[in-house]
């Protein structure tokens, strides 16, 4: 009998790395090679690892991290995944998100399980080989053809070696399937910013050299494009094939990215390295979406209000990135251009009159978070906007405290408070569910929480019905507590409507007021910000701007 010959995969991969500095830009470089390789028609996946022992990003604090983003299967990860999302308008799994943690924790099990067969287990190759493990599985798992995988950090960290080490490896054993491309920032000097330095890209460049490694691309991060001088030092001084130092320069809308990487043919050069040809070249979704976002003209205010920023903090936008991304999806998808300020909920708590600010904005949201600093200023917007009837949205803790504001005010339950703030509550109206009280005063915070994707009907004749055009939905949650079914049939006689709730309608997934009384009033307990797509907005973050374009702001 023959035997048989297993079927060898033609696989690619696309390693990206930063150089110089963190914060050069290595997520929506990513994204946008994805999407360039995607529009050529080529099934893509992306990947992401963080350098960090963490076993995912779920304790990780967003002012130093930034967001925490969460997939359909409740991995919580780096918001860089958020933008994965976004570019290739495709849901991920854990599969594409790896740290040192979980990768050093896989392993350590499978040496516990005796996989190893009683060899001793040492950290090369064990640790590498198990990345690109996790890499095929990912590709395997999203029928990819090609993976494109951004590593965390910047070369000549300790952190990162054992993943490049990874990219040596596969590139020894595969190497005409394996691109590299760093991502590095090349400073301005001079009176006018206009002296591009190339010396710390070259730099980098022997830091890659050192480990086993050469980039195939370097992409020159400025906030000016490279001038055809130093791409050709460039060229020259770091071995590089003519054309493949791409001009990456600053610029006001992300999604214009992939467009300037074309402009430099980026993804036919990739391709061409994989001896492979576009099987179609098709990004005219993308080239509109960018005219849209330049041909905005009108403006809307909307105002954001939270506690990462503000007086005493460093403001941190990406501890909400994809709020941000949400509302721009759905301005652009109206025609406008959305203004975004930041509100400090602790000045409304200092200066109790200055929530009057509100009404300058056409809509204000109020995001997700967790814990007790800033919840009573949040409350005080949340009762101007109801009162003043501006366009509101919570979203998550959002939606919460707009249900403690309701029932303090509206439906007079005195003190009436989430547990999470106030344990003693005499009408605790978030609360968290009796089942999952045991691990909290246990300790046990992980098994805590509602992660990932739950389905919720709606019902008919309500904004939230309206919106989706649905009466079934799934939609992404990250929290503890719940709107406490005590309060439900007292809150909805006072004029709450719940219009989505779980399949068994034990949870609230959604609150909002009669449109008749309020131009939109809404919250979510799920992010469904974390489902929005630049081409494919979220439908609530669409009604919520298309209220907002019709409020009119005190001058």
């Amino acid at each position: 009998m023959a035997k048989r010959t297993q079927k060898k995969s033609n696989r690619k991969y696309v390693f990206v790395v930063g150089g110089v500095m963190s914060g050069v830009g290595k997520g929506v470089a990513s994204s946008s090679i994805a999407k360039i390789l995607q529009s050529r028609g080529y099934e893509v996946t992306s990947v992401k690892i963080d350098p960090y022992v963490n076993v995912d990003a779920g304790t990780m604090n967003p002012t130093e991290h930034g967001e925490v983003f969460v997939l359909d299967d409740g991995m919580e990860c780096d918001q860089d995944m958020g933008n994965y999302e976004r570019f290739l308008n495709r849901d991920l799994s854990s599969t594409n998100y790896m740290t040192t943690g979980s990768i050093y924790q896989s392993v350590i099990t499978k040496e516990r399980n005796l996989e190893f067969e009683g060899k001793q287990v040492e950290v090369v190759p064990r640790i590498p080989l198990e990345v690109i493990a996790r890499l095929d599985k990912a590709a395997l798992k999203n029928k990819a053809e090609i993976v494109i995988t951004e590593i965390g950090g910047t070369v000549g960290e300790y952190e990162n070696i054992l993943f490049l080490e990874a990219v040596r490896m596969l590139k020894l054993r595969k190497h005409d399937d394996v691109v590299l491309v760093l991502v590095s920032f090349v400073p301005a000097l001079g009176a006018g910013g206009t002296e591009l330095k190339t010396k710390p890209t070259q730099h980098a460049v022997r830091s890659l050299n050192a480990v086993g490694l050469h980039p195939d691309f370097i992409l020159g991060r400025a906030h000016i494009p490279l001038d055809k001088k130093r791409k050709e030092k460039l060229e020259f001084m770091c071995s590089l094939e003519k054309g493949n130092v791409i001009s990456a320069p600053n610029v006001d809308n992300i999604y214009d990215v992939p467009i300037n990487f074309e402009k430099d043919e980026l993804g036919n050069k990739i391709l061409l390295k994989f001896g492979l040809k576009p099987k179609k070249i098709n990004m005219a979704d993308w080239r509109e979406l960018s005219l849209a976002v330049k041909s905005a003209r009108k403006e809307i205010k909307i105002g954001i209000v939270g506690k990462y920023f503000g007086s005493g903090d460093f403001m941190l936008a990406d501890s909400y990135i994809s709020v941000i991304e949400a509302v721009k999806h759905a301005a652009y998808s109206e025609k406008v251009k959305p203004v975004i300020e930041w509100l400090d909920s602790i000045e409304y708590e200092r200066r109790p009159a200055s929530v009057r600010e509100l009404s300058k904005y056409n809509g204000i949201i109020v995001p997700g978070g967790f814990g007790e600093r800033g919840v009573e200023g949040k409350i005080a917007a949340i009762k101007y906007c109801r009162e003043n009837k501006i366009p509101y949205f919570g979203l998550c803790y959002g939606m919460q405290l707009a249900v403690v504001e309701f029932a303090r005010h509206a439906a007079k339950l005195k003190n009436a408070n989430t547990a999470e703030i106030d344990p003693k509550s005499p009408h605790p109206v978030i609360d968290i569910m009796p089942d999952q009280k045991k691990n909290l005063e246990a300790k046990n915070f992980g098994a805590t929480m509602r992660l990932g994707a739950y389905p919720a009907l709606l019902k008919k004749n309500t904004i939230a019905f309206s919106a989706y055009g649905s009466g079934k939905i799934s939609e992404r949650h990250r929290h503890r507590y719940e709107v406490n079914p005590q309060y439900i049939e007292r809150l909805e006689k006072s004029g709450i409507i719940f219009s989505g709730a779980s399949p068994d309608g034990k949870l609230m997934e959604i609150m909002e007021l009669d449109r008749k009384t309020h131009p939109f009033f809404v919250g979510t307990q799920f992010h469904p910000e974390f489902k929005s797509r630049p081409l494919h907005p979220h439908p609530l973050f669409k009604e919520f701007i298309k209220a907002s374009i019709h409020q009119k702001p005190a001058r």
